[in-house]
């Protein structure tokens, strides 16, 4: 058996410097074999950048997922050329950096990550759907775990029951509030519509409360800055076999 921990959410420099402060000691508490970080928001204001992306890594990181905010920065434009760094996998052919599917050559087995994104709400890229089906044909390992980037619980939930037994894990990210939903589809695969996020816990999905009031009741144009305060780290970790890709045990953490 194996274990893998997965964050959600990476919400600006604050909850870089809060995952990094607590990630090594909970790897060795739940006895962590390979972290995904979804790190799309990690930089400071939002999106990614070398800089979040590199303290992400050395923090313990294996692999990073990303979501809508995969280009926000244009100085992200060469972050997607590394293998551990990828973007939804749905971005239209021929146009997006980088890739949306790693495979970590652990000695003894292997471990398929794939990130895609929703599209209700959401950017109309590919049909996300579609595109794991035709992944799925290409990866040669039972071990293969998904973050599905997307708004609706709805949408989420769908992908959840049609990979199951299909994958090892499909964790849902984005929303940034962690879901009491984590379950074993069909004996095989782990599930929770949404990780939760990173960061400042009393804020607006880690960002300062006041400004996005300012836009809710008056509906006028607001920039958003990063709150202050306590963290937290919200993640899942999953038991799973690494001989057939089937997991076992699904829990919920909420590290303050």
């Amino acid at each position: 058996m194996k274990n893998l921990l997965f964050i959600g959410d990476v919400v600006g420099r604050t909850g870089t410097d809060f995952l990094t402060s607590k990630l090594s000691l909970v790897k060795r508490q739940f006895a962590v074999d390979i972290t995904i970080v979804n790190g799309e928001n990690s930089a400071a204001g939002d999106g990614i950048t070398p800089e979040s992306a590199d303290m992400l890594i050395r923090a313990g990181a294996d692999v990073i997922t990303t979501g809508n905010h995969a280009f926000k920065r244009r100085e992200a434009s060469d972050l997607f050329d590394a293998d551990y760094i990828l973007r939804p996998a749905n971005y239209p052919e021929g146009g997006a950096a980088g890739k949306g599917v790693c495979v970590l050559d652990m000695g003894a087995y292997s471990i398929a990550v794939i990130n895609l994104m929703g599209t209700v709400y959401m950017d109309p890229l590919d049909n996300p759907f579609t595109k794991i089906d035709e992944l799925l044909t290409e990866i040669d390992t039972p071990n293969i775990f998904v973050d599905f980037h997307a708004e609706a619980t709805s949408e989420k939930k769908a992908m959840g029951h049609y990979l199951t037994g299909k994958v090892s894990g499909v964790f849902g990210t984005h929303t940034h509030v962690q879901t009491a939903d984590e379950m074993i589809l069909g004996g095989h695969t782990a599930y929770i519509t949404d990780a939760g996020m990173t960061g400042v816990e009393v804020s607006s999905l880690g960002a300062a409360i006041e400004p996005v009031l300012e836009r809710f009741r008056f509906r006028t144009p607001v920039r958003f800055k990063e709150a202050e305060g306590d963290c937290f780290m919200c993640a899942v970790c999953v038991e799973f076999d690494e001989k057939c890709g089937k997991s076992h045990k699904i829990e919920r953490l909420i590290i303050r």
